[in-house]
């Protein structure tokens, strides 16, 4: 279940929470943040290759890379036996910034995003058939978990991808883990 819990940027005191897709998709508008769910055209199997994927989700896919100009799309898979998943998790932890929109598709699996636009962070549980779209030089971050479960697709405008620039802030040591979050009570 997809969920949107707002706190204070002093801390994890929760002041909010949201699990309904329409008011999530509308408070996350408030701060120019794009949540949408989709499903497939076609039916995919678990070993889908990257192309099928892409196929099955072809016009939103279109739709979205026509009106942000996206000049490429790709599919990014981890699994809990990956041998560098924690390095992989470890490379998002971190507040940052990217001078491009993140967005991602949660074909499976989940993920948590932090973001931090104002004095608040909003803590977005994505799971599959989510899409989150988070605009350039939004402070944010991301956990995957200590055994992650993923399938994205992945939208970028420029040919470099996805590139960081890491804020120097400890903000994210004060928010739980996707492990610790999904333990919390709703």
């Amino acid at each position: 279940m997809s969920l949107l819990k707002i706190f204070p940027d002093s801390g994890p005191e929760r002041t909010e929470v949201l699990d309904q897709p329409d008011e999530i998709a509308q408070r996350l508008s408030q701060i120019g943040v794009t949540f949408e769910q989709w499903t497939a055209g076609c039916a995919l199997a678990s070993d889908a290759s990257q192309d099928e994927i892409l196929a099955a989700y072809a016009e939103p896919v279109a739709r979205l890379k026509e009106f942000y100009g996206f000049q490429s799309a790709d599919v990014i898979s981890v699994r809990p036996d990956n041998p560098q998943r924690a390095e992989l998790r470890a490379k998002f932890l971190s507040e940052h910034i990217h001078t491009d929109f993140e967005v991602r598709f949660f074909v499976e699996g989940r993920g948590l995003f932090f973001l931090h636009p104002d004095d608040k962070v909003y803590a977005v549980l994505c799971e599959q058939g989510d899409l989150i779209s988070v605009p350039a030089n939004v402070k944010h971050w991301f956990d995957m978990g200590e055994f992650p479960e993923l399938k994205c697709i992945r939208l970028f405008t420029t040919p470099e991808g996805w590139v960081a620039q890491f804020t120097g802030s400890d903000i994210a040591e004060r928010f739980p883990r996707l492990d610790a979050f999904l333990a919390e009570p709703a």
